[in-house]
């Protein structure tokens, strides 16, 4: 028995890293997940990892999931995920918004086209998929939603130090945007007994993208490997929004915090 049994989770950006963990975490304690992602063809990708494979490891775990292509950019893609689970699976329970389009560029060099596709992925659609589950959370009187988020949401300090000119600006922007919403809607959620939290991890965590973007390395001995993410999530996926919720979670503080519960 696990902790999450009978729950429908959808997981969005679930085909590598953080997204991929935190699919088979949730999947070991019972839950049917809806992994969801662009990438379907791994010779199609500049990063290892599909959807295919994430189900392939659940399943070979003993778990149930299936996988459902999504362009988190598209409305349609997003009406078609929420619709393909709940035809599937039936109502979703947990919403994990983990997606992200990312370009690193000083904001006087930006394009439109990079911040409109940014903020369309890493901030309209956690909205729009919340808009889509809610009504049925709200039926069921519980529900679960969680943003991943960055510490790059948190303001610099000056003097800035060597990193200020990486162009993290509308990555930051992006998460800070995705804070704010969180904190928000469990306000309005709260007395329907919706939990929404946002988590980020304490240090940089090596993923597929993260190395790709030269953040970190696969044998960085100061980084944090997914599975506390993953641990982290499912700790904020599965108790009562009067317990937690609204919170701007850090993954390693909040483990810590809760084995002293």
């Amino acid at each position: 028995m696990g902790v999450l049994d009978g729950r429908v989770a959808v997981v969005t950006g679930a085909s590598r890293g953080i997204g991929a963990a935190i699919a088979e975490r949730l999947a070991a304690e019972g839950a049917r997940v809806v992994v969801a992602a662009r990438t379907v063809d791994a010779a199609r990708s500049k990063l290892e990892g599909t959807i295919g494979e994430t189900v392939a490891r659940i399943e070979a775990a003993g778990g149930t999931a299936f996988a459902q292509p999504t362009d988190l950019s598209r409305e349609h893609d997003r009406q078609a995920l929420v619709r393909a689970a709940e035809q599937r699976y039936g109502p979703v329970d947990i919403l994990v918004n983990n997606a992200a389009v990312t370009y690193f560029a000083p904001v006087a060099e930006f394009t439109g086209r990079r911040y409109d596709l940014m903020f369309e992925v890493q901030v309209n659609a956690p909205f729009h998929l919340a808009q889509l589950v809610v009504p049925g959370m709200r039926e069921r009187g519980a529900g679960w939603m969680l943003n991943i988020s960055s510490i790059a949401a948190r303001h610099p300090t000056f003097p800035p130090g060597p990193y200020a000119a990486f162009g993290g600006t509308v990555y930051g922007m992006c998460k800070a945007a995705l804070e704010r919403f969180t904190t928000g809607l469990a306000a309005e959620l709260y007395a329907d007994g919706i939990a929404v939290n946002a988590l980020s991890p304490n240090k940089v965590v090596p993923t597929p993208g993260s190395v790709f973007h030269r953040l970190t390395a696969d044998d960085d001995p100061n980084a944090e490997p997914p599975s506390v993410m993953a641990e982290a999530a499912l700790a904020l996926c599965h108790r009562p929004a009067a317990e937690l919720t609204g919170r701007i979670a850090y993954s390693q503080d909040l483990l810590d915090e809760l084995r002293h519960v």
